[in-house]
């Protein structure tokens, strides 16, 4: 019997690696897709050790010639597709808004919403050959249960229109057996901060005293990608068969407390 296979985009770190390792202890054949190139070889290489099926391809979510590229090598390499993780985002710039530069915001809108809206664009007819299947958005608690960091417009923006995004679909997918959830973690270890730039950060934060640790769960600890993972199993899962347009919220309380 032929192996489900998934998509994940952003693989190579974070909560992309940790996905990927899970589906593939799960029994998932692997299409690995990141900015990374030598991420992408070292995963591909350490998973093909487990007996995991993974072709990876180095590329941008917000490039259409990309995408598309990356739809023709699933069916060439596997014939079908039957998981869709939309993890690939960036944090971008974090500045107050009448400091944020047009060409900050596209680029943050473009990785974040645009590369949703391709991999979708470009995934959902190959899960529709499938049968259906099931689709997670990485989104985030920024703009979604939390509006408290400084600066973060054009990203609380993105995450805000990708639980949108995933409750639109969820009704347009249905007929087609297919399933959209959004996963919003709160604080994570993942390199994600590498992608920051935060500028002028007192102008636009308002002065308030957190209560001493900020996640409740795990005393003030952030996380971890593999917290985000499990979750995201569970959405692609026959365990969630009965669970579409739905935020999932992996913050340990978080977006509660702030």
């Amino acid at each position: 019997m032929a192996k489900p296979v998934a998509l994940v985009t952003g693989a190579g770190s974070g909560i992309g690696l940790a996905t990927t390792e899970k589906l593939a202890q799960a029994g998932y054949d692997l299409f690995l897709f990141d900015l990374d190139p030598s991420a992408l070889d070292a995963l591909k290489q350490r998973l093909e050790k487990t007996g995991t099926t993974a072709i990876a391809m180095a590329g941008d979510v917000a490039s259409e010639q990309d995408m598309e590229r990356a739809a023709g090598k699933i069916l060439k390499g596997f014939g079908r597709l039957d998981a869709v993780i939309a993890n690939a985002g960036i944090n971008g710039v974090w500045a107050p808004i009448d400091d944020l530069t047009p060409e900050e915001w596209d680029t943050t809108v473009n990785v974040n919403l645009r590369g949703t809206y391709l991999t979708l664009n470009k995934m959902v007819p190959l899960l529709k050959q499938s049968g259906g299947g099931a689709i997670v958005i990485v989104s985030s608690i920024n703009g979604v249960r939390t509006f408290t960091t400084p600066g973060a417009t054009a990203y609380s923006a993105t995450k805000a229109a990708q639980v949108a995004m995933a409750q639109q679909l969820a009704l347009e997918l249905a007929r087609h057996a297919i399933r959209i959830n959004v996963i919003c973690p709160g604080a994570i270890e993942t390199n994600i901060a590498d992608s920051t730039e935060v500028r002028h950060r007192e102008e636009s934060e308002v002065p308030v005293i957190w209560p001493e640790g900020t996640v409740p769960i795990s005393g003030g600890e952030p996380g971890q990608a593999g917290d985000v993972a499990e979750s995201i199993l569970f959405l692609v899962s026959t365990a969630s068969r009965h669970i579409t347009g739905s935020p999932l919220f992996v913050d340990g309380g978080q977006g509660l407390l702030r």
